[in-house]
């Protein structure tokens, strides 16, 4: 979009003041990339595209079921069972033919997300989890991208803003708010506790309005500070907080140490269709048909397997390897188990032609006795 386009649609935007022709440029000019197209995301995304925003992309692996229509509200009954992210996709096209739409049917992890994020200005996150939620905060600090926060349980919602200087010039993000993962079952769902249904309407465009400040200029942020917002009593309250060198120290230090987390496993999201094998198992199972050793350490790292049949496929290269695996069985190794756990995770999400999937437990340093020829 340019100065020539027809800006008829934004003109009571437009007259504001402080606004005017200029904020719409930057607006069109601007590109934010939404996580999630559920309860969040789906407010956000139509507020962004009717305000002008020039490009969106949309991130988003699920696809629409009945339980979501109740505040999932972009969707409808016609639409169950499609992508949401591709679904999303054509109704925002549809409210706005002037900007640009990308979506990617895709769960974000640590082998695309680098990949991604760094294709726009604004990243705003609309997962409900809390493993997506530190990989997207970790490789939006280590790129030096702004986020904008949301997360909503039952009656509450949160909102904040997170690598934006805040009124000191202090930067911070969410690990400063909360620096340890809470362990498996501790904090429940909206699966599990349910929610009202215009709540994520409601945090949803905060964290649109949050976004088109950014981009324009006009206001302040939510730089620093957390904001909560009860529906049931409509209070709202504010903390304030800023980042620390214990948090900051939590942090991915460069790209290869990004790579290298395992935020699911940090989170303790258990996986019931990978079962973790020791090497006695190990030694029965590799001799069955159809099925594949595969070691995901990379090239560099000693020692070489030897004595038995496998693959080797680097864990840098794995997400991009995966898709050619055609084995039913398929046994994963690397030198202490956890990278292996979760490539088995990435191979049950985006491979389905593999039936059973193993990971050797305490990977090779653990069972290098048993692993020798």
């Amino acid at each position: 979009m340019n100065s020539t386009k027809d800006f008829t649609r934004y003109d009571r935007q437009m007259i504001l003041q402080g606004f005017g022709k200029e904020g719409q440029l930057r607006l069109s000019e601007a590109s934010v990339l939404v996580i999630g197209a559920g309860g969040l995301g789906c407010p956000a995304l139509q507020y962004l595209a009717a305000a002008g925003v020039g490009r969106i992309g949309i991130v988003d692996d699920d696809v629409v079921n009945l339980s979501n229509l109740h505040r999932q509200i972009l969707f409808t009954m016609a639409d169950i069972g499609a992508s949401k992210a591709e679904t999303a996709a054509l109704k925002l096209s549809q409210l706005n033919s002037d900007i640009e739409i990308q979506y990617y049917r895709i769960r974000l992890n640590v082998a695309n997300a680098l990949d991604i994020i760094p294709n726009y200005d604004i990243v705003l996150d609309g997962t409900d989890n809390f493993s997506s939620r530190y990989l997207i905060n970790d490789a939006c600090a280590l790129l030096k991208k702004p986020l904008i926060f949301g997360a909503i349980a039952q009656y509450e919602g949160q909102v904040s803003v997170f690598n934006v200087p805040d009124s000191k010039n202090r930067l911070s993000n969410y690990r400063d708010l909360f620096p340890d993962p809470p362990g498996d079952n501790e904090v429940p769902n909206c699966a599990e506790a349910g929610v009202l249904g215009v709540l994520p309407g409601i945090i949803g465009t905060m964290q649109a309005a949050e976004a088109i400040k950014l981009i324009t200029g006009i206001g302040s942020v939510l730089a620093g500070t957390l904001l909560t917002f009860n529906v049931l009593n409509n209070q709202f309250y504010e903390v304030a907080f800023t980042s620390s060198k214990q948090s900051q120290a939590l942090l991915p230090a460069d790209t290869e140490a990004f790579l290298n987390m395992h935020y699911k496993e940090v989170c303790s999201i258990n996986d019931p269709a990978i079962i973790e094998i020791n090497a006695s198992q190990f030694k029965a199972l590799r001799l069955q048909p159809s099925t594949l050793v595969i070691d995901v350490r990379e090239e560099s790292e000693i020692p070489r397997l030897k004595g038995f049949e496998h693959t080797v496929i680097p864990m840098s290269a794995f997400h991009h390897e995966m898709g050619t695996i055609k084995a039913a069985n398929v046994i994963l190794l690397c030198q202490h188990g956890i990278r292996s756990m979760y490539a088995a995770e990435l191979l049950h999400e985006e491979n389905h032609e593999v039936k059973k999937l193993y990971s050797l437990k305490g990977g090779i340093s653990r069972w290098i006795s048993e692993l020798s020829p």
